[in-house]
């Protein structure tokens, strides 16, 4: 009885054991099978993400808008996670803009005192913003018409019913021409033929409409259209100079890539732009 016994144990023994290396050899074939490749069977990898696009606003004065678009197209080629969005508008509009929250990366004024205000108000940090180009301040009449101005004192003439300039308190390049104006004692008496514009682009539609018999733009905003002309260059030394800063808005989201475009901004590569759509560098 005991022997029976004993070998019943042994038998089970046996069994076990052949079940637990036959389980084993499974386990291996089945591993063997996930890692072998048929030919032409790429090995598993994890998926690979398509790297997402970061969206950088650039709030920009109007006169910048042309230079600004081909600048766009080289910079998002050669940086393809980027997409480049463009708030244009009057200097004084986009400050208050950013100044109220609204969503900007960058800040390109055509005013200084736009910027400084910025800076005071530490939304933008003195050392991420630079004074980067000129222009200069031009009268524009339409290119087809009759009348003849040649210099400041001929916007007085009665052939010159409207005289189109932007906004002074919002628009740079309005309060450039009031500053002259009053300069040459001109600002009172036109007054009552003075039309004003939203921004520097508003100013050269009505001109080359015909809705203003001339306008104060910048000579960037002239040489972009050939339905006006320009009259005359106004005396650069009755109005200040006009700076262009660019600076990086504190609270941006992307500051790494907002310091790339800053920083692509001044490159020369960028800066030929600018000179070709009529503005100068600044020294």
């Amino acid at each position: 009885m005991i022997e029976k016994t004993k070998s019943y144990m042994i038998l089970s023994i046996v069994v076990v054991m052949a079940l637990f290396f036959a389980g084993c050899g499974d386990a291996q074939n089945t591993n063997t099978n996930k890692n072998t490749k048929t030919p032409g069977e790429s090995a598993s990898t994890p998926s690979e993400q398509p790297t997402e696009k970061v969206e950088l606003i650039i709030s920009a004065a109007a006169s910048m808008t042309d230079a600004l678009i081909e600048i766009q197209k080289a910079y998002e080629a050669e940086n393809q996670n980027i997409k480049l969005s463009f708030n244009f508008g009057a200097s004084g509009a986009l400050q208050q803009q950013i100044e109220q929250g609204a969503p900007a990366d960058l800040f390109l004024s055509a005013a200084v005192k736009n910027m400084s205000a910025l800076v005071d108000k530490q939304l933008i940090e003195r050392s991420q913003q630079v004074n980067l180009l000129k222009n200069e301040l031009v009268v524009i009449v339409p290119a087809n018409g009759k009348s003849l101005v040649e210099k400041v004192k001929d916007l007085t003439n009665a052939a010159v019913k409207t005289v189109a300039i932007g906004i002074p308190e919002s628009v740079p390049a309005g309060s450039y021409a009031k500053e002259a104006l009053t300069n040459a004692k001109l600002w009172e008496v036109l007054q009552p033929k003075t039309v004003q514009a939203k921004d520097v682009r508003q100013v050269l539609q009505y001109v080359e409409t015909g809705n203003a018999d001339a306008g104060f733009v910048y000579k960037t905003d002239a040489l972009t259209s050939d339905k006006v002309k320009v009259a005359f260059e106004v005396d650069p030394s009755a109005y200040k100079t006009i700076q262009y800063p660019i600076g990086i808005v504190k609270a941006t989201k992307h500051s790494r890539e907002a310091e790339n475009l800053f920083a692509y901004l001044q490159s020369h590569e960028s800066l030929d732009v600018f000179v070709k759509y009529g503005f100068t560098v600044s020294k």
